[in-house]
């Protein structure tokens, strides 16, 4: 059996060898979101890491309707298609736990968990998080962390027994949650606190202690991460910028267990400067995922526009129509989070960063919608003039004399984005 890529990401700041200290955790299952980020990595060393979260997918479907072997296989045959053998790729699970399921008893609500995570490890995800922080009916909506611990301790288990006796590596785990709602929650005027060296502690510990009254000892030692809150996250149209200084007791933690790292959730927005600062305090898995589609809508609709100047009368309605139409029929995934005005609810549901948007761009209207979109422009070759006008953000990946087509124009909007993690990886 090989060696898990992530294993030793404690020690990659102090490799010589290495030229990354940390890496981005893409969580997104958009096709062109997942084909960009392994086109883009296929030429670096760092492993790719592509995340499904328990309310994406599980053994039910999650709202995109893939199991854990669905995920997997989608992911691979776009790596197969654009050259990168599946090799390369590590798999991850986030939040797995009974979150879909708390509204049930917390039997039934662990025994739907259980099927989870045999199905996620099953299906060959070499990095699983285990979150069981949540009550379920007619618990606190809390709970302590020996509690948490437990439960999680008996995921691990039950992960471990599903292994295949075909599995490549063994599963790296991650413990812990300080994350708001997932899809950023936050508020204005609303201040981020950073995890407590204390608190960060404690979970590691109880978490040693229930694998350890279980026999696992083995599988803790493939603890590689904690989840703690540095102080980032954002709202509808601001961000809680990286402060090393407010983090600098929490990060001493990491020199007293010197093979766990920090897992940073929400990191969608945050400068290249501050990205790196995370990186080398050692908050090196870097999650990201809303930011990436809100990159990729932005070339959507900067295409949605020079479609209009290309070819104005193509179309009976513009891709920004169609959505603003679809969201409205279907309000359940932005109306609880988007507040205010009707016209600030407007903004929100097309350019929010939380970018719920995202959770309509693969329904069959919208999917109708962007393909007439490509059906306009074709084959064309954008003139750089246009693109500098509308997608001006994305200008540098085109020189000017370069033919630009809507297919280059998408990759190179979630470029735009990921470049910036790829550098905030590296060391120095």
């Amino acid at each position: 059996m090989s060696s898990n890529p992530l294993q030793s990401i404690g020690r990659w700041s102090d490799d010589p060898q290495r030229r990354y200290a940390g890496l981005p955790s893409i969580c997104s299952a958009h096709p062109v979101v997942i084909e960009t980020v392994i086109r883009a990595l296929r030429d670096h060393e760092l492993p790719i890491l592509i995340e499904a979260t328990c309310n994406q997918v599980n053994q039910d479907g999650g709202y995109t309707g893939m199991t854990p072997t669905d995920f997997r296989d989608f992911v691979y045959d776009i790596a197969a298609r654009v050259g990168v053998p599946a090799g390369r790729i590590v798999l991850g699970g986030d939040h797995l736990g009974p979150n879909p399921w708390k509204h049930l008893s917390a039997p039934e609500a662990l025994d739907k968990a259980r099927a989870m995570v045999e199905a996620y490890a099953a299906a060959g995800f070499a990095k699983l998080h285990l979150d069981c922080s949540m009550g379920c009916a007619g618990e606190p909506e809390a709970l302590k962390d020996a509690e948490v611990a437990e439960r999680a301790s008996a995921l691990a288990q039950w992960a471990e027994a599903a292994l295949p006796d075909t599995a490549s590596v063994r599963p790296v785990y991650v413990i812990g949650t300080e994350v708001p709602v997932p899809g950023g929650a936050l508020a204005a005027h609303h201040k981020i606190e950073v995890t407590s060296p204390d608190a960060a502690e404690a979970t590691l510990s109880t978490h040693q202690a229930a694998f350890a009254r279980r026999g696992l000892e083995e599988a803790f030692g493939r603890v590689i991460a904690i989840v703690v809150q540095p102080g980032v996250e954002f709202g509808d149209d601001s961000v809680s910028a990286y402060d090393p200084i407010a983090a600098k007791k929490l990060r001493t933690l990491t020199d007293r267990h010197e093979n766990i790292v920090f897992e940073a959730h929400s990191t969608d927005y945050q400068s290249g400067a501050a990205l790196a600062g995370l990186v080398r305090d050692k908050f090196s898995i870097l999650k990201v995922g809303p930011a990436l589609t809100f990159g990729l809508r932005e070339g959507l609709y900067g295409l949605d526009l020079i479609a209009e100047e290309l070819a104005p009368t193509a179309r009976k309605e513009t891709l920004r129509a169609a959505m603003e139409r679809i969201m409205l029929a279907a309000p359940d995934n932005w109306r609880k989070y988007y507040d205010g005005s009707q016209q600030e609810q407007v903004i929100k549901r097309h350019f929010s960063y939380s970018d719920r948007i995202r959770y309509y761009w693969q329904t069959p209207d919208a999917r109708q919608a962007v393909a007439e979109l490509h059906e306009v422009l074709g084959g064309r070759n954008i003139p750089f003039p246009l693109l500098s006008q509308y997608v001006g953000q994305i200008a540098r990946h085109f020189d000017g004399h370069a033919r630009i087509d809507a297919d280059a124009v998408l990759r190179a909007s979630v470029e735009e984005v990921l470049d910036v993690y790829i550098r905030a990886s590296m060391k120095g």
